[in-house]
C-alpha cells in the first residue's frame, strides 16, 4: 500500500460494555488518525448489524477494521491475560485472513512483555462454548474462541476491501469456562491487559500505509 496523504480511519470493534470501558479507560495516545471505539452488542448477529451500520456511513467507509475483546483460550498452556492474535477468523460461513499480524504480535510483546501472546486461527460461536465443544474447535485447529471476531470481519471485508485484525484477551483458561465475564476466574486479569492494546492497534493501523481514499 502507498503512503497516506490523510488519516484513514481505523475501526475497533467489541461486544461488551465492560470490553468498551476497559478500551475507553486505558492507554490512547499515540493515534495519527481518527478512532472509533465501537461496541456491537453479544453474538454474531449484532456484530453483523452494529459493523454493516458503522462501515455504511460516510465517515467510516474505507476504515481498517479490528475485533477485539476477551475470549476462551482452547490451547493448553493458555492463562487469563494471555493475548490472542488471530492468523485467521472462522465460522461457518467462511475464514477470513487477517493483515500484518507481526506488526501486533511485536507490539503486543513489546507493551505487554509479562503476557504471553498467542497465534492461530480463531473461531466463531453463536452460543458459549463449553466442555467437549472446546475440544473439538481445539482439534479442528482453533486456539481461540469468541462469538463476534468472525462475523466483524467477515462483514468488514464484504464492505469493501480493507485490512482486518482480531485480537483478544483470554478470560478463562482451558480448564475453566466462561459462565460470566464479572465472575469467572481471571476476569479481572484480562480487564486490565485490555486496557493497554490500543496503541499496539495504533502502530499495526500506521505500518499498513493506508492510500488516502
Amino acid at each position: 500500500m502507498g503512503r497516506s496523504h490523510g488519516p484513514t480511519p481505523l475501526l475497533v470493534a467489541c461486544a461488551l460494555g465492560i470490553e468498551r470501558l476497559a478500551l475507553r479507560t486505558g492507554e490512547r495516545g499515540g493515534a495519527d488518525a481518527p478512532v472509533t471505539v465501537l461496541r456491537t452488542g453479544m453474538g454474531p448477529k449484532a456484530a453483523e448489524r452494529a459493523v454493516s451500520r458503522a462501515l455504511g456511513g460516510p465517515t467510516l467507509r474505507h476504515a481498517a477494521v479490528v475485533a477485539t475483546g476477551f475470549c476462551a483460550g482452547l490451547a493448553p498452556g493458555m492463562h487469563p491475560g494471555d493475548l490472542v492474535v488471530a492468523e485467521e477468523t472462522r465460522d461457518p460461513h467462511g475464514a477470513v485472513r487477517c493483515e500484518a499480524t507481526d506488526v501486533l504480535v511485536k507490539q503486543l510483546v513489546t507493551a505487554l512483555p509479562e503476557r504471553t501472546v498467542h497465534t492461530g486461527p480463531m473461531t466463531g460461536s453463536d452460543h458459549v462454548v463449553r466442555g467437549h465443544e472446546r475440544a473439538a474447535l481445539l482439534a479442528d485447529g482453533a486456539i481461540a474462541v469468541d462469538m463476534e471476531s468472525a462475523a466483524t470481519l467477515r462483514t468488514a471485508v464484504r464492505s469493501g476491501s480493507r485490512p482486518v485484525a482480531a485480537v483478544r484477551v483470554v478470560v478463562d483458561a482451558p480448564e475453566h469456562e466462561l459462565v460470566r465475564i464479572g465472575t469467572v476466574r481471571g476476569g479481572i486479569s484480562a480487564f486490565r491487559v485490555l486496557r493497554s492494546v490500543l496503541p499496539a492497534f495504533y502502530e499495526w493501523h500506521r505500518s499498513l500505509l493506508l492510500p488516502r481514499r
